[in-house]
């Protein structure tokens, strides 16, 4: 055999060998919040697009606000409608919790009267299973699985609404850095460690959630986790409820934990660093037809913001350290944020 011969017998062989080669499996996670249901959802056809393997509305996924339940079912039979949800609904599996506006009225907790209503009306527009434990419970906390082969993506699906004590009102007397803020805060912050966000049953059920084996965890929570306080909706006006999640993740070693939320009507993405704990990283993807006209005090946004209508997209790359890309997709398709890590970040040391 001369030179030649054996140089392409060679490169046959690489060729053969490289195409043999098992390519890395991929899951695509789409996410988003706040749309109006009488507004076009352009956002939601580009999401059935990318071809996720699931997507998770994170809250205000109508705008309800009413205490008359044929109207909050007519809102949501208009969303159904839709030939944007329509295609995503045909074309991936979705999964949902709910925020304010869906739940019954702007900022409400748990004084809401009809939230046994709203909770039925919501869990049969999302074809919640008749025998799902998410019907013999009070609230809509849920959990759910998305396969990958032999890896797990635990999705667990938190309410922020059905449990929570009222908000503490803003007032001119509040001992707040008045002058850090270039808008007049909303809310300030509890102090007593009585007030409740989740309740006695959903954080006993999350501490049994986060106990169970899983390769990464997302953690869907209509109001942003990992923000400083700002004056407005979140966990931070819960402090000790905040810090009680850190220490459940800590106390159950419950590595992977990634926070997606929403409501705010821009996009981001938040980096926590807690003693004794990895990052916690918090992707806010809050547009898909709202917007608002200015962000918001963050020290730990490490990305955005991002203000135009929008979705999140997480890729997983299940190689050796899981790559785990964050993407927020801009209605016109652009990617606005591209953040990646790697599984390897979300552990104990």
């Amino acid at each position: 055999m001369n030179r030649n011969n054996s140089y392409h017998w060679l490169l046959v062989l690489v060729i053969c060998l490289c195409s043999c080669r098992q390519q890395p499996v991929v899951t695509k996670i789409a996410f988003g919040s706040c749309g109006y249901q009488d507004e076009d959802q352009p956002v939601l056809s580009l999401a059935a697009d990318n071809k996720p393997d699931a997507f998770i509305f994170l809250g205000d996924n109508i705008y309800g606000d009413t205490d008359n339940m044929d109207t909050l079912q007519a809102k949501y039979n208009r969303l159904g409608a839709k030939p944007e949800y329509k295609k995503l609904a045909a074309s991936t599996k979705i999964f949902a919790t709910w925020d304010d506006h869906d739940y019954g009225r702007n900022d409400a907790g748990l004084r809401y009267p009809f939230k046994q209503q709203s909770k039925e009306i919501f869990l049969k527009f999302f074809n919640e299973p008749a025998e799902s434990n998410r019907r013999k419970h009070e609230g809509i906390y849920h959990t759910e699985y998305i396969k990958s082969g032999d890896k797990t993506v635990q999705v667990i699906l938190l309410d922020v609404r059905s449990f929570r004590n009222d908000l503490l009102p803003y007032d001119t007397i509040a001992k707040l850095p008045r002058e850090k803020y270039f808008y007049t805060p909303d809310y300030i912050p509890h102090t007593s460690t009585d007030s409740n966000l989740l309740g006695t049953a959903q954080w006993a059920w999350l501490h049994d959630e986060l106990s169970k084996p899983a390769d990464l965890r997302l953690i869907c929570s209509g109001s942003q986790f990992g923000i400083e306080y700002n004056g407005y909706e979140a966990w931070a006006n819960f402090p000790h409820e905040q810090k009680r999640m850190l220490e459940l993740i800590k106390k159950t070693k419950a590595s992977g934990v990634l926070f997606l939320t929403g409501d705010v009507h821009y996009a981001e993405v938040s980096k926590l660093n807690e003693p004794g704990l990895y990052p916690i990283y918090d992707i806010t993807a809050s547009g898909i037809t709202s917007t608002w006209d200015f962000a918001t005090l963050n020290k730990n946004r490490i990305e955005g913001p991002v203000m135009d209508n929008h979705f999140g997209l997480l890729t997983l790359t299940w190689e050796d350290d899981l790559v785990i890309k964050m993407e927020i997709i801009d209605k016109f398709n652009n990617s606005r944020i591209e953040y990646i890590t790697r599984r390897s970040e979300l552990n104990f040391k």
